[in-house]
């Protein structure tokens, strides 16, 4: 699935709900939200800090996913085209950082 049917298939969705999508500043508030999810999951996996014995253990992935959904809703609600977006940054990496990196043999 292309991030372009994501966005379409979530916007279905999202156009069903009033509003369909936030103010830019309250899916920014929840990005970060979601992002501080993420890091708590890895700081309890792999850093000191370990978890409460009631606290449930989350999947990395779903923690993942949940980030790339606001990050849609973001997009979708500017009118962005995460496909071309993709694609001019895959460019610009890949003309920036040719030399950046040491190349596997």
């Amino acid at each position: 699935m292309s991030l372009k049917e994501i966005q379409d298939e979530f916007d279905k969705w999202a156009q069903k709900c009033d509003p369909p999508y936030w103010k830019p500043h309250e899916i920014m508030a929840r990005l970060i939200e979601e992002v501080g999810e993420l890091a708590r999951e890895i700081n309890h996996r792999y850093g000191p800090k370990k978890k409460k014995s009631s606290e449930e253990t989350k999947e990395i992935a779903d923690e993942i996913n949940d980030i790339i959904i606001t990050l849609i809703c973001m997009a979708n609600s500017h009118g962005i085209d995460l496909n071309e977006a993709m694609e001019r940054t895959m460019q610009k990496i890949k003309e920036r950082d040719t030399e950046r990196f040491e190349a596997k043999n």
